[in-house]
């Protein structure tokens, strides 16, 4: 086959989230150029009729391009995402064309487990192939479909985009994502408000928008709005300023595919504290490679902080297997081979590593 391409389904490159991230990685990676992948936007941070009006100019695109695609590669998440994708799905198939479905979902309670699950069903049940996050998800996904061996783990690579600027560090714990109930802000800050007298030169940091307006009103409430920073939502250089600046990186999820803030965390070589989800537990070894509690435990977490504040020796161990799990499991490069080797198997070709390897 000559030229083989691949179509790619999924949110706008504008749009701030984990899938647009995940996309733009990928889009760095050497199978992106290899297989002429072109990137179809179907949804916007926009207001209900803008967004409605993207989709549509989304579809009509993709129409025009699809049949002379050999892999539609669809990223979807929550209930709204996989209902919109089922159009992209039905045209796909219409055309006999091979397709990914990336699923990147938080919670199987409103996903797979949900009244939606039909519409996962069909998606999954057309799919050649099946990307989830974590070993977690796979168990799921094959548990309530049974599909076999059309499920592959492909994990969400670390984040390459750091500058060479240099900041000071500061004594903030850093909370990086969407400031919301199962992102679990709330108990990070009641768990700090616990350990806040005792580590005075601490402060919280909240990069993420949100509920910031309720976040600030429990942090007063509490006593600790000297000690809490909300930032809003950061990218570009001031992501980067806040990720370098901080110390230790904090997520006290309820739910998660595979938490892109973590995943950012470990390519700043930052000690991680967090809950064992989503796909967290593939990796996770307690006090070696970050510290764990569960989710909604707020005594449990407000000692880890504690532990991670007090013990400099525990965080730079922690940190450097931070690095290691960024230069090695996570690392981009081999994630988009992974990638890249699928689209292989797909259509029966051959992929060449840096190494001179077919794979």
């Amino acid at each position: 086959m000559t030229n083989p391409k691949v179509l790619v389904v999924a949110t706008s490159r504008m749009t701030r989230g984990g899938i647009t991230s995940v996309v733009k990685a990928h889009e760095m990676g050497a199978q992106w150029e290899k297989y002429h992948c072109k990137w179809i936007g179907t949804h916007i941070d926009k207001g209900v009729c803008l967004k409605l009006l993207y989709l549509v100019k989304g579809f009509i695109q993709y129409l025009l391009y699809v049949p002379f695609y050999d892999i539609v590669h669809i990223h979807m998440s929550e209930p709204a995402s996989a209902v919109r994708k089922c159009l992209f799905m039905f045209v796909a198939k219409l055309w006999h064309k091979k397709v990914i479905v990336h699923f990147h979902a938080f919670s199987p309670d409103t996903t797979i487990n949900s009244k939606y699950k039909r519409i996962y069903r069909y998606l999954f049940s057309k799919a050649d192939n099946v990307i989830v996050l974590s070993e977690f998800w796979k168990k799921a996904v094959k548990d309530a479909f049974g599909l076999e061996d059309k499920v592959k783990v492909i994990y969400n690579p670390c984040t390459t985009e750091i500058s060479k600027k240099k900041y000071e560090k500061k004594k903030q714990i850093l909370y990086a994502g969407t400031v919301n109930a199962r992102k679990g802000y709330a108990d990070m800050i009641k768990a700090f408000s616990r350990v806040a007298l005792k580590y005075p030169d601490w402060k919280i940091v909240f990069a993420g928008n949100g509920e910031i307006e309720q976040g600030m009103s429990l942090a007063k409430e509490l006593g600790i709005e000297g000690q809490t920073i909300f930032l809003g939502w950061v990218n570009g250089d001031d992501k980067d300023k806040a990720f370098k600046e901080s110390t230790i990186f904090c997520l006290p999820s309820y739910a998660e595919g595979f938490p892109m803030g973590v995943l950012d965390a470990w390519a700043y070589g930052l000690p991680v504290i967090t809950t064992p989800v989503g796909g967290i537990p593939d990796i996770a070894i307690d006090g070696k490679n970050l510290l764990l509690f569960n989710p909604g435990d707020i005594n449990e977490l407000s000692e880890q902080m504690s532990r991670m504040i007090s013990n400099e020796k525990l965080r730079d161990s922690i940190a450097k297997e931070s690095i290691r799990l960024s230069e090695t499991t996570f690392n981009l490069k081999s994630v988009n081979e992974q990638v890249g080797i699928l689209y292989n198997q797909m259509l029966g070709l051959h992929y060449k590593v840096d190494h001179g390897m077919s794979l």
